[in-house]
């Protein structure tokens, strides 16, 4: 027994994976092969992934927005768990690797519920807030550039419907949270928002070490 959560070596996080992970083939291609890339570290972890995914599953989620998509694997497992009909908004500024994340989401038939905007996030947020036709959303995934994250957070806060759930990536930013002598622009906007979250009395709130860090707010 513990009273803290485990430290996972290599054998034990193999394990996890082996009796938990249910990672379809077109995910695990896309995994994978971003793997190969020079920024292949911006990817979220598999087991992230599918809690992300269990998540919408248990809100019923029919409408998501995802800030920061990369090559797509945290789309794929946010958008296959949308009903027929549903959709995510994927918001990125780089083509390349939304050409990239296309063809996976093609290959595991979610592309049509994916709506793809290129251009700064808080703008297309802005865009949305703006749109009188604008349903609520039910989710939103944040995991974009860090220095934005304040801004993407109060946004979001507005567009998900009360007991929607924004999902924050990165909260522990490997580890450099916690360290004083880290003060550069990212550690310290994200440490600013894991103290904000943690006293916004807008939200439930809970945060989880699985993979980066990611916490979990509940608009209220």
């Amino acid at each position: 027994m513990s009273t803290r959560t485990l430290p996972l070596d290599d054998k034990l996080y193999s394990y996890v994976q082996g009796v938990s992970l249910r990672e379809p083939p077109a995910f695990r291609r896309c995994r994978i092969e971003t793997a190969e890339l020079p920024m292949s570290n911006m990817q979220i972890a598999p087991e992230q992934g599918q809690f992300l995914h269990f998540q919408l599953q248990l809100l019923g989620a029919k409408r998501a927005i995802e800030l920061g998509s990369f090559t797509g694997y945290s789309g794929l497992w946010i958008a296959s768990a949308l009903p027929p009909g549903g959709c995510m908004i994927a918001c990125d500024i780089n083509k390349e690797w939304t050409s990239r994340a296309r063809h996976y989401w093609e290959e595991a038939g979610v592309m049509d519920r994916i709506e793809v905007r290129i251009g700064p996030a808080v703008d297309t947020l802005d865009e949305i807030l703006r749109s009188e036709s604008t349903k609520p959303f039910d989710f939103a995934f944040i995991d974009a550039d860090k220095s934005m994250y304040d801004d993407y957070y109060e946004r979001c806060l507005e567009l998900v419907r009360p007991g929607g759930v924004i999902a924050v990536d990165n909260v522990l930013w490997n580890g450099k949270v916690a360290n004083g002598a880290e003060n550069d622009p990212d550690t310290s906007a994200i440490r600013a928002l894991n103290e904000k979250l943690h006293n916004d009395d807008r939200i439930d709130m809970t945060l989880v070490p699985i993979g980066d860090g990611v916490t979990l707010c509940r608009k209220r």
